[in-house]
């Protein structure tokens, strides 16, 4: 456990350092909240209308940002081999660097996004749906996300891979987190999917991923 320990905080501390992917993400979620507005003019009805794709979207975006270097950096230098041998089961190696992951990139979109709602004229009820949606959703884009990350990583294409792999098994919690931001048809069923896939890739997305991680370094 201790091990384990050992890797989440470390990479919490390379996804924090200056210049790292958190940073780069919180930057491009901000860049997108503000760009908007400007690219659909001033109809306030518009904005408040697609306020919860709009933060769906660039959460997604941003997400995709450190998944490149999620194992590449251990690749490049020796880590992941030594991971490889380790005692630790790479499963839940896997689920703690998925988990420095969303700390430093998922949550902080989740903490800002009511303030960045404010630009896009949302209403408090929206803000705070959306707001829930992304703290229980942004996890599932991880965990799908270290798939991918492995994939290209035991491909050896870097992250030229990553988005073609990521962004089609992620459009299921986005359709699902925007219906359930956006109130319609109602909260509660779009709201239980979007658990319900958070769950299932929490479940699914380490082993696959450790499973890649396997296969494609032997």
């Amino acid at each position: 456990m201790s091990a384990l320990a050992a890797i989440l905080i470390r990479d919490l501390r390379a996804l924090w350092r200056v210049g790292g992917g958190a940073l780069v993400g919180a930057l491009f979620f901000l860049a997108v909240m503000v760009l908007v507005p400007f690219a659909l003019g001033p109809d306030l009805a518009l904005l408040r209308r697609i306020g919860p794709a709009v933060l769906w979207l660039g959460a997604l975006l941003a997400s995709l940002l450190a998944l490149d270097r999620l194992f590449a950096d251990d690749a490049a230098d020796g880590s992941l081999d030594l991971i490889l041998m380790g005692r630790a089961p790479l499963e839940l190696v896997v689920l703690a660097k998925a988990a420095a992951h969303w700390l430093a990139t998922g949550l902080p979109l989740v903490i800002v996004s009511p303030l960045l709602a404010l630009m896009l004229d949302m209403e408090p009820a929206a803000m705070a749906a959306t707001a829930l949606t992304l703290a229980v959703g942004t996890p599932a884009l991880t965990f799908i996300g270290v798939i991918g990350a492995a994939l290209s990583v035991a491909l050896r294409r870097g992250g030229l891979l990553l988005p073609v792999l990521v962004i089609p098994l992620a459009i299921p919690v986005l359709i699902f987190g925007v219906a359930a931001a956006a109130g319609a048809p109602s909260f509660g069923a779009p709201f239980t999917i979007l658990c319900a896939l958070t769950l299932f890739s929490a479940v699914l997305g380490p082993f696959a991923a450790a499973a890649t991680l396997r296969h494609g370094l032997e």
